[in-house]
């Protein structure tokens, strides 16, 4: 497991709750990119990556996707719980 290089940036609410839920279930970013793929979501390693570091930004569609596949609301994931 590679460590994380840069401080967790400041674009998005939810890139540490993502990356939190999505170990908690025992799932490899490659696995989480996988059902994003089969939930419509086109997104690489990088974007993911980006995305869980709060360096990128996320869209609804991303952010609904993820809340299904992770099996946690969008108002968890967005800190309102």
């Amino acid at each position: 497991m590679r460590l994380r290089k840069q401080e967790l940036g400041d674009r998005n609410l939810i890139g540490a709750r993502v990356e939190s839920a999505r170990k908690r279930k025992g799932m490899k970013q490659k696995e989480l990119l996988a059902q994003l793929q089969v939930n419509g979501v086109d997104m690489n390693a990088s974007g993911l990556s980006k995305l869980e570091g709060q360096i990128r930004y996320v869209t609804d569609i991303e952010l609904v996707a993820l809340a299904d596949i992770l099996e946690i609301s969008v108002d968890s994931l967005l800190g309102r719980e």
